[in-house]
């Protein structure tokens, strides 16, 4: 299958259609793409356009589109959406899609749109989720599976799985339960079908069955789906009472937000941003993190200050001029580090005493010190640089290279064991700090060395 890819010639043929109100021509054209397909058309025409096209859909197709379209897009074509519009959309998704689409609404529109929705289970459905956190197991679940009884015969169970099955598009899993709605186990579809008709489902199901709690949040859920390689999970209350269940769609999209949220912030963007947002919400993003950069730059100025000496000797002003490579290297190793800590974190591989990791960092950094400080005294020697020169340069960098590298690593677990993000560890916050190291400790090791 090829990968669709959105051309002018494409999106210059519904355009025309649009312009035409050729609506017959329209619904024939877009019933030959794919929902997501069709949503990244809709994210490339105008809002009036993108409306024209959306009511054209059928009611399925539509709300498969809202959901896929651009945020910033959504939220401005259900702005021109009627509320009985909206809900007719609602009621044609999964309950934790519907969720989400309500989510972004305001909470005055929330309560019209829900009055409009008939189905009174459905209601109770989107009202209970809309409490929970979006983040954790409750805020992910959908409430739409397939459950039976312990205590129903197989025959029962067919009869029931087909009434349920027609609710839910995707059937990952079968949830067995006793009479207290308690989660107990899972039913093969296999054992199902080779089994006795009058046989109980008591008989014929597997104890064993993966589940979450409704409060465990997204990262723990998205850890253990990819280390069992499940498709759906179950999501169980305190009591183990099957509430819903989570698929793989659903953490995907969640793995996914969670890896643009982490990326912004190594780059040093406090908040969710985009390209296309205004001026002011980019540089609220950003300004935060480049004052602190400024602040770190400013205690670099005074430290060189405080060397204000060297400048004064002719052998050593040499110095200053591999100030910027110190700082580099300094900044560069521990982004490194950390960048490495921060992956382990987020995958649960950190682990074992601190000071085996301390030993396992101090050795590599060594290894990675002795390497480019030895490229570096044949750099100072093939250059006609002064022997005490290079060996104070040389010895600056092993012992800036060691120190980023601790930082670069103890930093992000120390923000995770305080429950806060490791992620914003790397970037300007390590770059910077490892700087100001770099540059204080390059000059102290030359002034102890040299004696100036």
């Amino acid at each position: 299958m090829t990968p669709f890819q959105l051309n002018d010639e494409i999106l210059s043929q519904f355009k025309s259609d649009i312009e035409q109100r050729n609506a017959n021509a329209l619904k024939k054209r877009a019933g030959e793409y794919h929902y997501a397909d069709l949503a990244e058309i809709v994210d490339e025409l105008s809002i009036d356009e993108g409306i024209y096209l959306i009511k054209l859909l059928d009611s399925e197709k539509t709300s498969d589109v809202l959901t896929e379209v651009d945020e910033d897009i959504r939220e401005s074509i259900l702005e021109l959406l009627s509320v009985k519009e909206i809900a007719e959309e609602v009621e044609e998704l999964d309950t934790d899609d519907a969720v989400d689409l309500i989510a972004e609404l305001p909470e005055e529109r929330q309560a019209e749109v829900i009055a409009q929705i008939e189905d009174e289970e459905r209601v109770q459905d989107i009202q209970e989720l809309l409490t929970y956190d979006e983040d954790s197991a409750g805020g992910l679940m959908a409430k739409e599976l397939v459950k039976v009884n312990e205590n129903w015969t197989v025959t029962k169970c067919v009869r029931e799985m087909r009434t349920q099955a027609s609710q839910v598009k995707r059937v990952h899993s079968i949830y067995v339960v006793d009479d207290e709605n308690k989660l107990i186990g899972r039913l093969s579809l296999k054992d199902l079908l080779t089994a006795n008709d009058k046989a109980k489902v008591k008989s014929v199901y597997i104890p064993k069955v993966d589940y979450v709690n409704i409060s465990e949040q997204g990262e723990e859920v998205a850890k253990l789906m990819a280390k069992y390689d499940l498709e759906a999970i179950p999501v169980v209350d305190d009591e183990k009472k099957l509430l819903g269940r989570i698929t793989i769609d659903d953490i995907v999209d969640f793995i996914k937000e969670e890896a643009d949220k982490d990326y912004q912030l190594a780059a040093g963007i406090a908040s969710d941003v985009e390209a296309d947002d205004s001026i002011v919400e980019l540089t609220r993003a950003r300004l935060p993190w480049l004052i602190l950069g400024l602040i770190g730059g400013l205690g670099s100025v005074f430290i060189l200050e405080g060397f204000e000496q060297v400048m004064q000797h002719p052998s050593y002003k040499t110095l200053f001029f591999f100030t910027p490579l110190i700082a580099a290297m300094a900044g560069n190793v521990g982004v490194q580090s950390s960048a490495i800590i921060v992956q382990g974190l987020a995958n649960d591989i950190v682990k074992g005493s601190l000071f085996n990791r301390l030993m396992k960092e101090v050795g590599l950094s060594l290894i990675n010190g002795i390497a480019l400080s030895t490229l570096l005294l044949l750099f100072g020697y093939f250059t006609g640089l002064e022997t005490s020169i290079s060996l104070t340069i040389a010895l600056s960098m092993l012992c800036v290279i060691v120190v980023s590298a601790l930082v670069g690593t103890f930093v992000p677990i120390i923000l995770d064991r305080n429950n806060i993000d490791p992620a914003i560890a790397t970037g300007p916050f390590i770059t910077t700090s490892n700087d100001i190291f770099g540059i204080f400790l390059f000059f102290y090791i030359a002034k102890v060395i040299l004696g100036f």
